[in-house]
């Protein structure tokens, strides 16, 4: 079983206007509610794909049991802790008379104490008993050290489980010292960890071999629209994902994450997993909603994919 984690869970709604301004009244034409947060983007997808897979973390009060309902109404299992606060809600504003352009409100959420954060980490240890893969994803919430992913990393690793992490800033760089099975940085994460601008392909396959020498298993870099560059087992790999027109870019890097968990649980070859993943974040950029996909429109896309070893 693939289990997802997600500390900073949020009610992720959508609000789509005809036209959006500033100190004026606003009225909003559609909403869409989802259950968000990193973790449980990549839950909703591993779904959708016929995985096995429960959906923990932390959540709080009403807007918690929010987003454990969502989940359980996608037929997916939840284990959170709970824990006091009320968990966020991050606001998408999209102005459809201005080329779908979007503004973004988002709530700080729980702040986790330390007696929260000691009931978070025997949560992990169940989990572990069974779990496969672990995948820890979003942001830390407030009162969690920088170096929190890594202790749990570190307990799920005890458990002989493979973790995988997609996480930013100094949570990146405190976190892969545990040395997790699998991270996806963005171009943006990689070059704040490097302090350099990356531009070319051997520029990204340069810094992803060093976070192998690091000790860990597989990289995946992903660049959008320019696909993405892996280390797989000591292999380098360039991945070409076929071309559209994307409706919505959000949760794609959480799809890859998907896919890639998914492909690994099933012992995919390194060629199946990249093309499996990178099909799923397309298709998921052809979805209004984060975390999501036509099962159709992926196969179509997956066989597009372009794996190339370097």
């Amino acid at each position: 079983m693939i289990t997802t984690v997600t500390l900073n869970a949020a009610v992720d709604k959508t609000y789509y206007m005809d036209s959006f301004a500033t100190h004026q009244v606003n009225r909003v034409r559609r909403v869409l509610t989802e259950p968000g947060g990193k973790g449980n983007n990549v839950a909703k997808i591993i779904k959708l794909l016929g995985g096995e897979v429960t959906a923990s973390g932390c959540i709080g009060g009403d807007n918690g049991q929010l987003i454990d309902r969502l989940l359980q109404t996608r037929e997916i299992s939840t284990d959170f802790v709970i824990a006091s606060g009320e968990s966020r809600i991050c606001l998408n504003l999209i102005d459809e008379s201005s080329q779908h352009s979007s503004t973004e409100l988002l709530e700080p959420g729980l702040t986790i104490s330390s007696s929260q954060w000691i009931a978070i980490k025997q949560k992990i240890q169940q989990i572990a008993q069974l779990s496969t893969i672990i995948v820890f994803s979003g942001s830390l919430p407030q009162g969690v050290a920088a170096n929190g992913y890594a202790e749990l990393i570190e307990i799920v690793q005890q458990a002989g489980v493979h973790a995988f992490l997609d996480t930013s800033g100094v949570a990146f760089t405190d976190s892969i010292q545990a040395r997790p099975y699998f991270i996806k940085p963005n171009q943006q994460e990689l070059e704040q960890w490097t302090n350099t601008s990356l531009t070319t392909d051997q520029q990204y396959i340069d810094a992803a071999w060093l976070l192998v020498d690091r000790g860990i298993e597989k990289v995946c870099i992903t660049r959008g629209s320019q696909g993405s560059i892996a280390i797989i087992n000591k292999q380098v790999y360039q991945v070409i994902s076929p071309s559209i027109q994307a409706i919505n870019t959000v949760g794609c890097g959480d799809a890859f994450v998907a896919g890639m968990a998914f492909a690994t649980s099933r012992q995919y070859d390194p060629v199946q997993q990249l093309k499996l993943a990178s099909a799923v974040a397309t298709a998921n950029a052809l979805s209004e909603k984060a975390g999501d996909m036509d099962y159709a429109t992926y196969l179509e896309l997956e066989s597009a994919v372009q794996v190339i070893p370097l």
